[in-house]
Parts: C-alpha cells; sequence; structure tokens
C-alpha cells in the first residue's frame, strides 16, 4: 500500500523537532483528518539554513512533513516556494490518491511560513 520510501520517513524521520531561534514557523491542521503539522525555518542570506518538523496524523502526513524538511534544507527561498504537492508525492515514492491531503498539507505550511520571510535584496 505505501512505497519503501514512504515508509522509511514514517519510521526513521528526518529533521524532527524545532528549530532554535527559527526566523519562520508556521503551523496548519486539516479540518477534514485532523492531521496537524508544524513547520519552523532558519533562513540566513535567502537560504533555509535548517528545517524542522513536529507532525500528528496519518502515516502519509508525518512521511511528508519528514521528506519536505530535506526537500527545502539548503534551498534558496525562491527554490522552496517553487516546490509543489507533486514534489513532495515524489520524494516519498508516491501516496494513494487518498493520501494526495499530506502532500498538500506540507506545501500549505511551507508557503506560510515562507510568507514570513523578508525577501532578499
Amino acid at each position: 500500500m505505501y512505497s519503501p520510501q514512504l515508509l522509511d520517513h514514517f519510521e526513521n524521520p528526518r529533521h524532527g523537532g524545532e528549530v532554535v531561534d527559527a526566523n519562520a514557523l508556521a503551523e496548519t491542521e486539516n479540518p477534514v483528518c485532523g492531521d496537524v503539522l508544524r513547520l519552523t525555518l532558519r533562513v540566513d542570506a535567502g537560504q533555509i539554513s535548517e528545517a524542522r518538523f513536529k507532525a500528528k496524523g496519518c502515516v502519509p502526513a508525518m512521511a511528508c512533513a519528514s521528506a519536505l524538511t530535506e526537500l527545502v534544507w539548503g534551498r534558496t527561498v525562491e527554490e522552496a516556494r517553487a516546490l509543489r504537492c507533486e514534489d513532495v508525492i515524489s520524494a516519498v515514492g508516491g501516496v494513494p490518491e487518498a493520501s494526495t491531503h499530506a502532500a498538500q498539507l506540507a506545501i500549505a505550511t511551507l508557503g506560510q511560513a515562507l510568507r514570513q520571510v523578508t525577501p532578499q535584496k
């Protein structure tokens, strides 16, 4: 039912916890299923230097949150803003059709966090 990559992110989550002295933070809840994702970022000179998450919810939600931190770590803010649900789904090796909400939650939370980052000039 779940890909090996998705199960690996669920069983061995990457970058759990919270960034100390984060300068971007967002917490989003999916009101339909109850999944919750809290994402904290440290952005220095327009680049994401650290990303951590706390989540509760279904297996795909936890895996997508973990994959998201790997996808954004080291990217510029602009590169992170360009990420889409399909990128998260690909990073976990696919999700069942009924679980695409997990990737949507990850991208929505990322977008909310990145709106707090002051654009670089």
